[in-house]
């Protein structure tokens, strides 16, 4: 098992929103089972503690759009047009918050993207740079998007990237396990809860 370390790491907790994560969110209201999401909100808060009390920084990010969307692209107008129409993520609404669990704190940073990424044009990494970061771990939803797309553009940029495989989160176990797969074969460790609460304990 390849350590973490306490040293030049930092936790990204990605989307975990009440769009995502809460059973009046805006994917519950389309018939979406989202009881996986809900699980993992635990698991990340049992993360964000522990980074907390070593003093690593944690970043979360949010998936935050206009009301007209004209800022999420082929996407909402093509691909998942029925996201705009049950106004998921819109700016300001509860929908876009993160769930109650977690407060950004002055000591943490907060990022809105509007693309899957949490390294596409929202300032992260700048922030890792700048705090001297190589090493992140990262939780949060869903796994074969928004991780899977923030863990490919992390390693590609020389990031030793963890995944937390029981603090990452998808609608169908199918996509959960193949993305893990996949994330595993070419861009990441992946990590049990267990290990990275030991590692930092």
């Amino acid at each position: 098992m390849k350590e973490i370390g306490l040293d030049n790491v930092a936790l990204l907790v990605i989307d975990v929103q009440n769009a995502f994560c809460h059973r009046s969110g805006s994917l519950a209201k389309l018939g979406k089972d989202i009881d996986s999401l809900v699980r993992i909100r635990e698991p990340c808060r049992e993360l964000v503690a522990v980074a907390h009390s070593q003093a690593i920084p944690v970043i979360y990010t949010r998936n935050v759009y206009r009301a007209d969307y004209s800022d999420r692209g082929v996407m909402a107008h093509e691909i998942r047009p029925v996201l705009k129409e049950v106004q998921s993520c819109v700016h300001g609404t509860w929908d876009a918050e993160l769930t109650e669990e977690f407060i950004v704190e002055q000591r943490d940073y907060c990022f809105d993207k509007s693309r899957p990424s949490a390294f596409f044009n929202c300032g992260v990494d700048t922030v890792l740079r700048n705090l001297n970061i190589t090493t992140v771990v990262i939780c949060g939803v869903t796994t074969s998007i928004c991780v899977e797309s923030t863990v490919r553009d992390a390693s590609q940029r020389d990031y030793r990237t963890f995944v937390v495989s029981d603090a990452v989160a998808e609608l169908e176990r199918a996509r959960h396990d193949a993305s893990l797969v996949t994330m595993e074969y070419f861009f990441a460790h992946i990590i049990e809860l267990r290990e990275a609460l030991s590692q930092w304990a």
